[in-house]
């Protein structure tokens, strides 16, 4: 398979998937016909004529950064398409090994889009990219520069909310209750799992948005949107309900945060405290394991002696915003993913994408990222958004686009009468 079947990327003036049909659609006849056609297109030329010149590679580059808009008129730019996605590739490869893997957005987003520029061209209008994903961009980091507004607005933060609620849901805390059955004193082999996992947040949702694009521009601004408006609607949660995590809750007791702090001193604690903090004692069943809820979604790259990757994460955890609990936006961009794509994949795929959303969830009550209240407020923000764009599609998107299609096909239909109609004239003539 080579790499353009890969991504099906389709044609400008070709909707996905209309190739293939079209392919399968034709007789044995037609397709010897289109193989003859072929060969003497591109075969020997006959004798007295001067074989067809090879366009230089330079050229077929410069080409590339635009297209003529007849099909017939397109030059086949498959091998720099080819050429341009392995030298991408080799790019990423070398942005891995030297600077580590790219969670921070915006270096994710651009590596991004040089791979779809590599992989559009011939098919697709350069321009696009910048005339889809720009905003996109732009809209992102308008996310990250308004984090702050919290800090602005000083909320009393909320330190017990959660903990009380997962103590009524379950009866124990189950960030407590897992660590106490599953935490060892060294990461076990299953900790890369939950490490990748997590990190991975970083990476899938905005990978899932390229895939989409090149395959699927209008699903792509459904996904776009929805990933915006996910977004926004959980910095309104921040800024209003700012909650601490549970390995925050685990440092700090209830006497030292009875003023709602926002960043109190006892979050830099990273040992025992008195009671267990908030959470409360934590009595392991692994002997040599911390007898307090610790920090531990990055601990699974120690296993594999890949300290660099867990000192990343650490880093960037220390420039978040700490008290940024509820909702939980890994949880809710993860099932907006599972949600997104159910109607879109088959039954492998759905178990997949639900998978990973509930492995997720796992990791991040294991790690003490989050409580259960929080992701299942992020999971409800996933549904709201997805049902909210739905009933947008049913009431006003879908219409409209039938209305213009429908307008578009009388246009052609009375463009075509009025063609009849000057042919019979002149024939009578």
């Amino acid at each position: 398979m080579s790499v353009d079947d890969a991504v099906e990327v389709p044609l400008p003036d070709e909707p996905a998937g209309s190739r293939a049909r079209s392919e399968s659609k034709r007789s044995p006849d037609d397709a010897a016909s289109a193989q003859t056609s072929d060969s003497d297109s591109t075969g020997t030329e006959p004798a007295g004529t001067e074989p067809a010149g090879v366009e230089p590679f330079l050229d077929d580059i410069g080409a590339a950064a635009e297209m003529e808009p007849e099909p017939e008129n397109r030059r086949d730019l498959t091998m720099v398409r080819r050429i341009a996605i392995a030298a991408w590739a080799a790019f990423v490869v070398y942005e891995i090994v030297v600077y580590g893997l790219a969670f921070d957005r915006t270096r994710l987003i651009v590596l991004l889009c040089l791979g779809m520029l590599a992989a559009t061209i011939g098919r697709r209008r350069a321009i696009s990219v910048i005339i889809d994903w720009l905003p996109f961009a732009l809209i992102l980091l308008l996310y990250d520069w308004t984090r702050d507004v919290a800090r602005i607005v000083d909320m009393p933060t909320q330190w017990h909310l959660a903990v009380d609620v997962d103590d009524w849901m379950f009866g124990v805390n189950p960030t407590v209750w897992l660590q106490e059955h599953l935490k060892e004193a060294s990461p076990p082999w299953w900790e890369v799992v939950t490490s990748v996992i997590y990190m991975s947040y970083f990476i899938v949702p905005y990978a899932a948005a390229a895939v989409l694009w090149l395959r699927d521009r209008s699903a792509w601004r459904r996904y776009a949107a929805c990933f915006v408006a996910t977004t926004f609607l959980a910095l309104i949660g921040y800024t209003l309900v700012p909650a601490a995590p549970p390995w925050a809750a685990a440092r700090c007791t209830a006497e030292q945060v009875v003023d709602h702090p926002r960043e109190p001193q006892c979050m830099e604690n990273e040992g025992a405290v008195p009671g267990g903090g908030i959470l409360g004692e934590v009595t392991p069943t692994n002997p040599d394991a911390a007898p307090y809820v610790e920090r531990i979604s990055a601990r699974g790259w120690n296993f594999l002696n890949i300290h660099a990757a867990s000192t990343l994460v650490e880093v960037g955890q220390g420039k978040a915003n700490l008290v940024a609990a509820i909702p939980s936006l890994h949880a809710g961009l993860t099932m907006l993913l599972a949600l997104f794509m159910w109607p879109r994949v088959k039954a492998l795929g759905r178990t997949l994408f639900m998978g990973y959303a509930i492995a997720m969830a796992f990791t991040l009550v294991y790690t003490a990222e989050h409580y259960v209240f929080d992701i299942l407020l992020g999971w409800a923000l996933a549904a709201f958004v997805i049902v909210v764009a739905n009933v947008i599609d049913r009431r006003w998107v879908i219409p409209r686009r039938e209305r213009r299609e429908q307008e578009a096909q009388e246009s052609s239909e009375a463009t075509g009468r009025t063609e009849d109609a000057d042919g019979a004239v002149e024939v009578g003539r």
